[in-house]
């Protein structure tokens, strides 16, 4: 098993929620404070809290505390651990996809 299997186990956790993924979406664009983050979404802001506290929790996003202000950053590198797995899992498919293409290729040679 990989060694990163809890972080993944983490982000995919976090990420399986669609009130978190817009707010990675919108993180993406930008740093952005709390207030801000929860202008969307029709929920009350200790829900909203709850959805970014999963988020920290799984390493996604980092936030810091300015006088009263929290800025909520995404975490550089934080999605790279899916963009790791997702490439392993897409590798046995595409041998599996090349070597029917091979196949192909002999099959149709020698009716012809």
């Amino acid at each position: 098993m990989p060694n990163y299997h809890d972080q993944l186990d983490g982000v995919l956790r976090a990420l399986a929620d669609p009130t978190r993924r817009a707010v990675v979406e919108r993180l993406a664009k930008a740093p952005a404070v709390v207030s801000e983050l929860a202008e969307p979404f029709a929920m009350a802001l200790p829900s909203f809290l709850q959805h970014l506290r999963v988020l920290e929790d799984a390493g996604v996003i980092t936030s810091e505390k300015h006088g009263r202000v929290r800025t909520v950053t995404l975490r550089p590198g934080a999605l790279d651990v899916l963009h790791l797995w997702l490439g392993e899992q897409r590798t046995p498919a595409e041998h599996q996809a090349d070597r029917l293409g091979i196949h192909l290729i002999r099959t149709t040679d020698k009716e012809h």
